[in-house]
């Protein structure tokens, strides 16, 4: 069990994270909610104020920093190794969208905070590093645009899925899995086109050649 009254503010911000969002339920992203998780937990509210700065979306990004963390402890290398690529994106969105059965209300007062205009910036910026976690995890190594891109795309599909869950009541979450699914499909697909298209071995294309041939079509 942590205990609470010996952590930096930094520590602190993550460790209350979790109860910050159970309280944000009620009380919404506010100091409200600080307090009321500090006091839950045996921390000094006061203190708890002090590392959350930057209000509501301090409180949000320490949420969402802590899912990662507790991404990462969960799915170490050899519990990984033997999925398909697929199956590991499947299974950390998966355990992202676990983390947070229960706390539906939260989440839905945290992506309206996220999408105000004034947050737009640093929220784009929360769903990259998440994914960029996600895709670490899966093994990926690019280090070219591919590691953009695929970025990117999820972080798009994770952000579109969350939408989703906050609003499914389906037994199970069975429509937000579904949309899931279908969208990783999505990805599969994308990423074989490319690598097709990307094959060093397929005839490469010249321009050179291309307007050689408009000059002097072959008879």
């Amino acid at each position: 069990m942590t205990d609470f009254t010996d952590l930096t503010l930094d520590e602190l911000r993550l460790a209350l994270a979790p109860a910050v969002a159970e309280s944000a339920i009620f009380d919404g992203w506010s100091e409200a909610a600080v307090r009321s998780a500090a006091e839950s937990v045996g921390a000094n509210p006061d203190v708890a104020m002090l590392a959350y700065p930057g209000g509501a979306m301090d409180m949000i990004g320490a949420w969402i920093a802590s899912v990662d963390a507790a991404m990462v402890a969960a799915f170490p290398p050899e519990r990984i190794a033997a999925m398909k690529i697929r199956e590991r994106i499947r299974a950390l969105v998966g355990f992202r969208l676990d983390a947070m059965v229960g706390n539906e209300e939260a989440l839905r007062r945290a992506l309206a905070i996220m999408a105000m205009p004034h947050n737009a910036a640093r929220s784009l910026r929360m769903g990259w590093n998440s994914a960029d976690v996600m895709w670490r995890l899966a093994g990926d190594t690019a280090t070219d645009y591919n590691h953009y891109t695929k970025r990117t795309i999820l972080a798009s599909i994770y952000a579109a899925t969350l939408a989703v869950f906050v609003g499914d009541e389906s037994e199970g979450k069975a429509d937000t899995l579904a949309f899931l699914d279908r969208r990783i499909d999505g990805i599969m697909r994308f990423e074989q086109a490319k690598a097709k298209w990307l094959n060093p071995e397929r005839e490469s294309f010249s321009v050179t050649r291309f307007l050689g041939r408009l000059r002097y079509p072959a008879r």
